[in-house]
């Protein structure tokens, strides 16, 4: 009995609200001009995020085609670092820009585990993954229109096995990384997690000037080499 009295007090005290769960059908949700404005949000998103990282494969297998650049190929372009680079960057500012209007999903994988966990509902998912399925081929149709000749020679940058691995290696990499990719999302949008970081704002103003802090001494005594120039002038005046 106590212990079912600590975890009602538990309950009811708890510093966040889990929102209800989204109706698996909502018509009414089709006479909203906020669902449209988030299915066009998805489909720009969707359309930049793959012409930007496929002309960026694109363009490496160009400059590293050793038929193309001579022997040092391989020192060429931005590299398989690079790429990553270009998939992060990409998905960081679109989902910042769209998480508002949208929840910045820009994935059909994002769309399909938010509405198992009813977090969207059914009608608002199709028309995400339609708009994500067209602004993918827009996006590459883009490519394909500015950079025919290469995109017909490097098979679009199309995903592939590389050499050495089997369809279920490829398989798994794949599950895991998509696990990897859907539970992020989850865990960012949280509401429990917005509530448990409420508690603790100085960190939100500590952190950064702590790190403002360090990039102005690496820049100034670093890079700039501001510390050795100070000792040379010392050593001057003595």
């Amino acid at each position: 009995m106590r212990k079912d009295m600590e975890a009602g007090a538990e309950f009811t005290a708890k510093d966040y609200t889990d929102p209800p769960p989204a109706p698996l059908v909502d018509a009414e949700e089709l006479t909203k001009w906020s669902l449209y404005r988030a299915v066009i949000a998805e489909f720009i998103a969707t359309l930049l995020f793959l012409y930007i990282t496929v002309a960026t494969v694109i363009g490496y297998k160009h400059q590293s085609d050793p038929n193309v650049s001579g022997p040092d190929a391989a020192c060429n372009g931005v590299g398989i670092l690079g790429i990553a680079w270009a998939f992060g960057g990409m998905i960081f500012v679109l989902v910042y820009c769209t998480a508002g209007i949208s929840g910045g999903h820009i994935n059909p994988a994002v769309t399909f585990g938010l509405l198992l966990a009813r977090k969207v509902s059914l009608i608002r998912a199709l028309l995400y993954m339609i708009a994500q399925c067209l602004g993918a081929i827009c996006g590459v149709g883009l490519v394909k229109a500015f950079q025919k000749a290469y995109y017909n020679r490097y098979g679009g940058g199309v995903n592939e096995l590389s050499s050495g691995y089997s369809k279920g290696t490829g398989l798994a990499a794949e599950i895991i990384g998509t696990f990897v990719l859907v539970y992020t999302v989850f865990s960012a949008t949280d509401p429990k997690r917005s509530a448990r970081d409420s508690h603790v704002p100085w960190i939100f103003w500590v952190g950064p000037f702590i790190g403002a802090a360090i990039a102005a001494a690496y820049h100034q005594y670093i890079l700039r080499a501001g510390a050795i120039k100070a000792l040379g002038s010392f050593r001057s005046n003595a």
